[in-house]
């Protein structure tokens, strides 16, 4: 239901006509000058012009809905002749169509249709719009709305006859953080004549690239703490595996992409036999990840790991085939093309800061899940029976033995905590990118290189590195493009590890 403001008259035969017949430039004059003024009525035929259900026989003009035909100046039914011709619209006509309805949306009681016609209309530069602007302006009761729109209404006049309109309206959009505000001023700063307006548009763009720096600015911090995010994870499994029990294991990646093909599964399920819990789908997949890779893990440790503890170069070896083993078991279950894993709607869109700064809400949840984990595995560690027996067995296995303590079995423990971990980061990752049997080999080396950098066996050492790679790699991408980026990134951590081998957090202690 929309409701207009000011005066509204009934749609007439002689509107209908003007925008269905004659040519694409007089069927939008038409178009402008009926919903200036539009009524219930006019709406719904705009409506109904846009989604294609107008037909026309001659001169009459028939608005179809369903398997039935109405007069659309007095709503009765008719007949629908079975030579009717469906009404063309080409592609001019369908833009006014679409902005005309934005801007009579922004006449609505219901506050997310005002929002979204504001999306639809953001950098509209034409004045015949003005009025219908001006009118949803004065009865816009939101703020943040009322704000949008009043930049919209000064883009808008930037295009005026009159200096002083257009010397207010470059004022006003000095204000604006939206690329299509900058559009529209370098557009009017080609064509304006007027000294002192060029002036202030000229003022208005200094502004306007100032803000939106800041906005690219915070859009890299943001880049990189995602990226430090999803680093974190892939290392937290291996700082456990590599870091407390030395094992160089280059399966890792294959763990997590078993996590995220256990994720794809949970998927499968919840649309074959729970759809109306699909959006759910992802919270059962965590734990369902978790163990799937965690059982691998222990499979792995009590079948080959275990007789190599002690030989870091030869667990390299083993662990690099066991990973092309798991590669081509996942391309003869799943196929070797990257299969789809869905977002749930609670993620799929996103939170706008400013006007070129959105942040999406699948990586502000992988930041709050990560964040999670770490506190998580923290806890495990530090203040648990199992943590206390593998910090025992890693610093000292001889003596932890003779206290009783079942070294193997810790081992198995441990070497599955890591796994499992790995597994949660292949669910988080399968919810921002790509899920195939190469999922791993993308994040392997990043991982190690996390590690080592952070100090070995140190979760704060992993967390500082993580956050601190992948801020320094997305503003360096900014600078030098991504393959450039990773380069000088690796360049910088062989130099660090050149000055301090032990990386950030050194390990201090009797145990060293």
């Amino acid at each position: 239901m929309l409701l207009i403001a000011g005066r509204a008259h009934a749609l007439g035969a002689g509107e209908v006509k003007g925008m269905v017949f004659g040519d694409t430039e007089a069927r939008v004059e038409a178009l402008s000058k009926a919903a200036l003024a539009a009524d219930d009525k006019t709406v719904a035929f705009i409506q109904a012009l846009a989604d294609d259900a107008v037909r026309t026989q001659g001169d009459k003009v028939f608005v179809v809905k369903g398997d039935k035909a109405f007069d659309p100046v007095s709503g009765a039914e008719l007949s629908l002749p079975a030579d009717a011709e469906e009404v063309i619209n080409p592609n001019l006509m369908r833009s006014e169509l679409d902005t005309a309805l934005a801007a009579l949306k922004l006449l609505s009681r219901d506050e997310s249709l005002r929002r979204d016609a504001l999306k639809t209309l953001a950098g509209e530069t034409d004045e015949a719009r003005l009025p219908l602007i001006e009118k949803a302006y004065a009865a816009e009761t939101v703020p943040a709305l009322k704000s949008q729109l009043a930049l919209i209404r000064a883009a808008i006049l930037l295009g005026s006859s009159d200096k002083t309109r257009r010397l207010k309206a470059a004022a006003l959009l000095a204000d604006s953080h939206s690329p299509a505000t900058k559009t529209a001023l370098l557009d009017r700063l080609r064509v304006e004549s007027d000294a002192d307006v060029k002036v202030a548009l000229r003022a208005a763009l200094t502004r306007v690239e100032a803000a939106l720096a800041w906005g690219d600015r915070l859009g890299a911090i943001f880049s990189g703490i995602s990226l430090g995010s999803i680093l974190l994870l892939v290392a937290l499994g291996l700082a456990i595996t590599y870091g407390l029990m030395g094992v160089i294991n280059m399966a890792h990646g294959e763990l997590m992409m078993i996590g995220a093909y256990a994720t794809y599964v949970v998927q499968g399920v919840f649309q074959a036999y729970l759809p109306a819990a699909f959006d759910w789908y992802l919270l059962a997949a965590v734990p369902v990840a978790f163990g799937a890779s965690a059982l691998m893990g222990a499979v792995l440790e009590r079948s080959v790991i275990r007789f190599l503890y002690g030989r870091p170069l030869e667990t390299l070896l083993a662990t690099w085939g066991i990973s092309l083993m798991l590669q081509q078991l996942v391309r003869s279950i799943f196929g070797a093309q990257n299969v789809g894993v869905e977002n749930p709607v609670w993620m799929s869109s996103g939170v706008q800061v400013l006007g070129n700064l959105s942040l999406p809400y699948n990586r502000l949840v992988i930041i709050a899940f990560a964040a999670f984990v770490l506190g998580a595995v923290a806890w495990l560690i530090s203040r648990t029976r199992l943590g206390l027996f593998v910090r025992g067995v890693t610093q000292n296995r001889p003596i932890a033995a003779c206290m009783g303590v079942n070294t193997a079995r810790v081992d198995t423990y441990a070497f599955a905590l890591g796994s499992g971990i790995a597994g949660l980061a292949g669910c988080a990752l399968s919810q921002v990118g790509n899920v195939g049997p190469d999922l791993g080999q993308s994040y392997i080396v990043d991982a190690f290189m996390v590690v080592v950098l952070g100090g070995v066996g140190q979760l704060a050492g992993t967390v500082y590195a993580a956050m601190g790679l992948g801020i320094l790699n997305k503003f360096l991408e900014g600078w030098t493009g991504a393959v450039l980026a990773k380069i000088a990134v690796l360049v910088f951590i062989i130099v660090f590890i050149q000055k301090r081998p032990q990386g950030i957090f050194a390990m201090k202690g009797r145990e060293v």
